[in-house]
């Protein structure tokens, strides 16, 4: 006789399959072979990933585990504890088991836009919507995919991401792209990541990230709040405090970036000039602000490494943009978790434009 959790992983690879199955269905009947191999690809990737899953507890009770892996396993047994007493979140099954995927990233995600608009190019999927990146579970096959928007001569920029929610498809495992983040980062990415299963809204990647991106700052602080590590808290608010300002400094150079792109009188030769110099400005912006900061090297110093283009500066936008307004309403519930997610699920109903309107007049208010 199988064992319980024997029949529930077989359960889960049954639902996987006949996911596959529907999928491949519907882009049989609606969409071309590029469709077909692009979901093909997702579906190996996820059914890979649970394959390799190994129960949390098991992998803590077992003495051949490392003892670095088994002490961040049960730190995070204590953050999904965290997550669905303290901040309401469905922590459920997510996050009790572990899988060692050999890579660095989980997906690698292409994004795209015009080389004169900050306006992406986006994907419509099922469940989830419309998107403004396309993942992989191959960095070879996003490169790939990139390169044809590329040889079209569209702003591309790939990025690999540690993790993701399938948004209660699936039961979301740890992988070894994320188990050994610091505590604070840890802690961001779960409650980020377990936000999205309390709340995402099909087609509105801006609205999701950054409700995501409140609940887990809400989440990280009240964590280190409780446990009283105010060495680990301090080091946290520092961190988060470069990230606004390296935030800052990205939509800065993207207002200015719009404000050429829009101007109907200048030629497209003109404004990819002045979308060169803007770029140029913003690299040395960033070396003054490293100095503000009183640091030689940061986190962010492989960001500016690499070629920036409106692709990537979108990246920043979708995950930072509506975030102040999402802040300034949980606020205005007084800082309590189930009026804040009831708010924003009354938002959700809304249609996009309206959405973020309403959404934004909370900083008028404040």
């Amino acid at each position: 006789m199988l064992s319980h959790s024997s029949l529930k992983l077989k359960r889960v690879r049954a639902r996987s399959l006949v996911l596959a199955a529907v999928c491949l269905l519907m882009l049989v009947a609606l969409s071309g072979c590029q469709a077909i191999s692009f979901y093909k690809q997702a579906i190996a990737g996820q059914y890979e990933i649970l394959a390799r899953q190994t129960p949390v507890r098991q992998l803590i009770a077992d003495p051949a585990t490392a003892p670095g892996l088994k002490a961040q396993l049960e730190q995070v047994l204590k953050l999904r504890e965290f997550a669905a007493r303290e901040l309401k979140l469905p922590a459920d099954e997510n996050y009790l088991k572990y899988a060692d995927l050999h890579r660095p990233y989980v997906v690698w995600n292409v994004n795209v836009a015009p080389p004169l608009s900050l306006e992406p190019k986006t994907w419509w999927f099922p469940v989830a919507g419309s998107a403004s990146y396309r993942g992989y579970f191959s960095e070879e096959a996003a490169r790939r995919y990139a390169r044809g928007w590329e040889q079209k001569g569209w702003d591309v920029y790939v990025g690999g991401v540690e993790a993701y929610s399938t948004l209660g498809w699936f039961h979301d495992p740890l992988l070894n792209t994320f188990i050994f983040d610091s505590e604070a980062d840890l802690a961001d990415l779960i409650f980020h990541e377990l936000g999205h299963q309390r709340l995402f809204v099909a087609g509105d990647t801006d609205f999701n990230e950054a409700f995501a991106m409140t609940v887990a700052a809400a989440g990280v602080r009240r964590w280190f709040e409780s446990s009283q590590n105010t060495k680990a808290y301090e080091e946290y608010r520092r961190s988060a405090g470069h990230e606004n300002d390296f935030v800052e400094l990205v939509m800065a150079a993207r207002q200015e970036l719009q404000a050429v792109y829009a101007d109907p009188r200048a030629p497209d030769a003109v404004k990819l000039q002045r979308k060169a110099e803007i770029i140029r400005e913003l690299r040395a912006n960033y070396a003054k602000l490293k100095g503000r900061w009183g640091v030689s090297q940061s986190g962010y110093d492989a960001w500016f490494a690499e070629p920036i283009n409106n692709a990537k500066l979108n990246t920043i936008s979708a995950y930072h943009d509506l975030a102040p307004a999402f802040e300034a309403l949980l606020r205005a519930q007084g800082g309590d978790m189930e009026k804040f997610y009831g708010a924003a699920r009354d938002l959700s109903k809304m249609p996009l434009a309206r959405r973020h309107e309403a959404l934004r007049a909370n900083l008028k208010t404040r």
